[in-house]
């Protein structure tokens, strides 16, 4: 039995899958512990995890105008990081005190986690990368996943690879170069590669992207190294039991279309409600909104419409015929999963590239960018989901999907490293 450490960092769909990965470990016989912002504990503890949080809470700090300036423009997203810097700091202190206090023998981290190597060589653990989209791995398929860039042909989409793992490192490594003076017991030197994990061995480590391959295949440039997966789902829901309004209105009539844009804040909260509910109306389209971290906010039940705070998406989604989100890693392959159709609205980072690989995939209209959509762009998309070649190619990926096992997968290259000690 091995002692785990998970560190990942963001919204829930920053964290589910990691607590899907937890799951088959700990079913195996090993002892894992995720750690992650504050407000997931429910979710983690409901899997028999252990959850010891961090001291940030991301749906609050989303909430800060820092980080709504960050959204709409290049200096505000400069700005946000300058004010962040201390808070920065803070989750860095977090992360060495908790991997104190678990005494881990592996570290599986998110990019977000990236000062897991150092303390892996501190503690004489293993440190292993994962990834929830294709990114930090420069190939000549597809451009950067966390950009918002089109294709830039072979040539400019492995540049794009290049420079953004180029300027995550820099980041990072401006941090770290702050932390390490104030925590002697990690040392920085020698420099460690942080998104290639660590082994005291000095072995190989496996890189883990948890996206399916029949959304995006295996780039023929990567190494062996690189492991596509397959995503790490869930197997079930935790107890939860649709309010009753909710389960009446699924009741009441066909399949309704999904409209959620999860953790997206709430830009222009009043215009996204307006846009997509007087639409929703016009089209006599039958659907289930869910308000999330802010961006419907501002929306309420009407007549075909229910509204609701949130639901799990593996137990909603498979009762709707469409899924109209924002683009998401998870939303995107859970959407697929059951064989729906999706228009992704994205707002930015890899949401832009979950979009075009839906349309790709033939799965689903061209994306719209949420802050440019508008009655009738939404109208003419909600119309391309009802397409019968759309809903047949949606429906192919459900098979190939499901089948995959990406927990599994993942578990079974984490147990295949050679121990530490």
């Amino acid at each position: 039995m091995a002692k785990i450490l998970m560190l990942t960092l963001g919204s829930r769909g920053d964290v589910q899958p990691y607590v899907a990965l937890g799951a088959v470990l700990k079913a195996r016989g090993h002892e894992v512990t995720v750690s992650t912002g504050r407000g997931f504990d429910g979710l983690i503890t409901g899997y028999g995890l252990s959850s010891v949080p961090l001291s940030v809470d991301i749906q609050a700090m989303i909430g800060t105008p820092e980080i709504q300036a960050a959204l709409k423009s290049l200096k505000g997203k400069w700005d946000a990081f300058r004010s962040t810097t201390d808070l920065m700091q803070r989750q860095l202190d977090d992360m060495w005190s908790v991997a104190r206090k678990v005494e881990p023998d592996t570290i599986v981290y998110h990019p977000k986690g990236y000062i897991a190597p150092y303390l892996a060589r501190a503690l004489g653990a293993i440190a292993v990368p994962s990834f929830l989209q294709p990114a930090f791995a420069a190939t000549g398929s597809f451009p950067s996943p966390v950009t918002s860039l089109p294709g830039l042909g072979p040539f400019g989409n492995r540049l794009s690879g290049h420079v953004m793992t180029g300027l995550m490192q820099l980041g990072c490594g401006t941090m770290l170069r702050k932390w390490f003076p104030n925590n002697k017991e990690v040392s920085p030197r020698p420099r460690l590669p942080i998104l290639h994990g660590y082994h005291p061995k000095g072995k190989t480590i496996p890189r883990l992207f948890a996206h399916s391959r029949h959304i995006v295949p295996k780039p023929p440039d990567w190494g062996p190294d690189e492991h596509v997966t397959g995503y790490w789902f869930l197997l079930k829901s935790t107890a939860w039991e649709a309010p009753a309004d909710t389960a009446d209105f699924l009741a009441a009539g066909p399949a309704p279309v999904y409209v959620g844009f999860g953790s997206m804040p709430s830009i222009d909260t009043d215009r996204t409600a307006s846009v997509i509910m007087s639409t929703l109306r016009q089209t006599k389209t039958r659907a289930i909104v869910a308000k999330g971290w802010g961006a419907l906010s501002a929306a309420a039940s009407a007549d075909g419409i229910h509204v609701l705070e949130r639901a799990p998406h593996d137990w909603l989604l498979p009762k709707c015929s469409a899924v109209v989100h924002h683009g998401g890693a998870g939303t995107t392959h859970e959407g697929l999963r059951w064989g729906r159709p999706s228009l992704v609205c994205p707002v930015f980072g890899d949401q832009p590239f979950w979009g075009r690989t839906v349309e790709r995939l033939g799965a689903g209209p061209a994306p719209i960018f949420l802050r440019k959509l508008n009655e009738d762009g939404f109208a003419n998309a909600l119309e391309t989901l009802q397409l019968e070649t759309i809903q047949d190619q949606a429906l192919s990926l459900s098979g190939p999907i499901q089948a995959e096992r990406g927990a599994e997968a993942a578990a079974d290259l984490i147990e295949a490293i050679e121990p530490a000690a």
